[in-house]
């Protein structure tokens, strides 16, 4: 472990350190984060999930930056980011559908559910629909078993699902969200 350093580096291509040279006001929330941390390289996986947070994805940018301000080498920045399946490093739509093609889920039909949300949307998977509504994704496990097969629709866990059902709770967010669209 290292020991925490007291002030930030400077950021690359900035006057006096301060800001972003991209000018992206996201970055303070990040640095403001970073500070929190006190610039600590064993916070690297929480920086990472703050990052994602921020941005909605790990760019090039955003992990070069992270990788300057914790003064570590950029491949292990991007070597940590890729290990984790939780990190994306593609924009991700409006909504998301992550269907669980572990063991016990793919038994009980994670891959017809995976194939009938992909046609249905036409869009595969690990993949964002042209209009950006919605991602599709597929995880190894989610570590609920006993609810096979598990499908997660914008952070909602939905147990024993089928192809129905995940197409009934992927079209009620898709739903609700153009009722407030045409509210706001």
């Amino acid at each position: 472990m290292s020991a925490p350093q007291t002030s930030p580096p400077a950021a690359p291509g900035s006057p006096n350190g301060a800001g972003h040279p991209s000018g992206d006001e996201r970055f303070a929330l990040l640095d403001k984060t970073i500070r929190r941390a006190r610039f600590a390289q064993d916070q690297l996986i929480e920086l990472l999930h703050t990052a994602q947070d921020i941005f909605g994805h790990l760019s090039d940018d955003v992990l070069i930056y992270l990788a300057r301000q914790l003064r570590l080498p950029p491949s292990r920045v991007y070597g940590v980011a890729t290990f984790y399946q939780l990190f994306t490093f593609e924009a991700r739509g409006s909504h998301s559908c992550t269907v669980c093609t572990g063991t016990a889920c793919f038994v009980k039909g994670a891959d017809d559910i995976v194939r009938t949300v992909s046609d249905t949307y036409a869009v595969p998977p690990g993949q964002t629909t042209d209009d950006g509504l919605l991602t599709l994704a597929t995880a190894r496990c989610v570590g609920s078993c006993g609810l096979a097969p598990v499908v997660v629709v914008d952070g909602v866990v939905h147990s024993h699902q089928s192809s129905e059902s995940t197409l009934e709770a992927v079209r009620a967010v898709a739903e609700q969200a153009q009722a407030v669209e045409a509210e706001g």
